[in-house]
């Protein structure tokens, strides 16, 4: 067969596959539809807008911000036009989720690592200026630190040197994965900082989780949603909160807003960078293979992301931190060649 009657058999099978999930609806999208992380979000939007502006042929994507669980469980529910063709995500897919994908018949994913991010603890410029550790953070924030319930309800009942105000911390919901990467780099820190919960993680993993990784429920962490804006609209209201979501949102705000350090380690481009501020994480797409060659411009809009991550780049003037140039020539290679993720390296 020759490669153009190739290509022809491998649009016709794709697009009578889209027609057969999406059932009426197989003819009516003719964008690419990309959900996930907020903190994707805005450098999605930008690739977007900026191939809608290259190629006039392909209509812009639609981006939503729905969280990184969130659009996961989108993602993964199916092949055909009523599913999403790319999942934004501020940290790694889960292997449960990916087992969720299979079973819904998406089985052929590519995994993109687009840039960097940290997650960032923010304050007013007039704020309280703590200087952080995990154990701090754990402390103030976990429903039952070291299995216990929190009864703190002053930055001084968590340490002495700090002031007795309030704990008053505005956070990601648990869709989020931003929500995630705070368990996985921050909260399980703080916690193992205890050996005997260090010591539960092997001998029972799913109670070290649930006493490391739940966070408090009483009003002194509050969960305001997918709209990291709202969380630097209320530190500026109140000088005394604390807020938390991606490094490029601080950035943002650099004029009204500053990062509290981690372990003495402020969040910065270059801390992030080179993985020295605690709070640092890859950022990711997810691309559904099936769709690749019956939703026009999927392709290219991967491409233009490749063209937009490196050094100087679209997404480094829109606050992304770039990826060493070793992981963005593999992310290079993998976005040409659609390579698909292997789901023995996920935990």
């Amino acid at each position: 067969m020759t490669r153009k009657l190739f290509t022809l058999a491998t649009v016709v099978s794709a697009s009578a596959l889209l027609a057969a999930c999406g059932g009426a609806q197989s003819a009516s999208r003719d964008q690419i539809r990309a959900v996930g992380s907020s903190t994707v979000y805005p450098f999605a939007k930008a690739v977007a807008d900026s191939l809608a502006k290259s190629n006039t042929s392909i209509k812009s994507p639609i981006i939503e911000s729905t969280g990184t669980g969130a659009g996961m469980k989108l993602f993964c529910a199916g092949v055909g036009v009523s599913y999403p063709d790319i999942e934004d995500a501020s940290r790694r897919m889960k292997k449960s989720e990916y087992d969720e994908c299979a079973k819904n018949g998406v089985d052929k994913i590519t995994e993109i690592q687009v840039g960097l991010d940290g997650v960032a603890f923010a304050e007013a410029k007039n704020g309280m200026g703590l200087k952080l550790t995990p154990e701090d953070i754990y402390k103030a924030l976990a429903a039952n630190p070291y299995g216990k319930p929190n009864t703190a309800k002053t930055w001084k009942d968590v340490n002495p040197a700090f002031p007795a105000e309030p704990i008053l911390v505005y956070g990601p919901p648990s869709t989020s994965g931003t929500r995630d990467a705070l368990k996985e780099l921050i909260l399980g820190k703080g916690c193992d900082s205890n050996a005997e919960m260090k010591a539960l993680k092997d001998s029972d993993k799913d109670k070290h989780d649930k006493i490391c990784g739940e966070v408090r429920s009483d009003g002194a962490y509050v969960d305001s949603g997918e709209n990291d804006n709202l969380i630097v609209q209320k530190l500026e209201a109140n000088s005394k909160a604390i807020g938390i979501f991606g490094f490029s949102y601080l950035e943002e705000n650099a004029d009204k807003l500053v990062g509290l350090t981690i372990n003495g380690i402020t969040p910065t481009y270059a801390s992030i960078s080179d993985f020295s501020y605690p709070g640092a994480r890859p950022l990711y797409i997810y691309v559904k293979v099936a769709h690749l060659d019956a939703i026009k411009g999927l392709r290219e809009f991967v491409a233009e992301w490749a063209k937009s991550w490196g050094k100087g780049g679209l997404l480094a003037k829109q606050g992304m931190v770039v990826s060493p140039e070793d992981v963005q020539a593999k992310s290079a290679k993998i976005a040409s060649d659609f390579t698909l993720l292997d789901p023995a390296s996920l935990k």
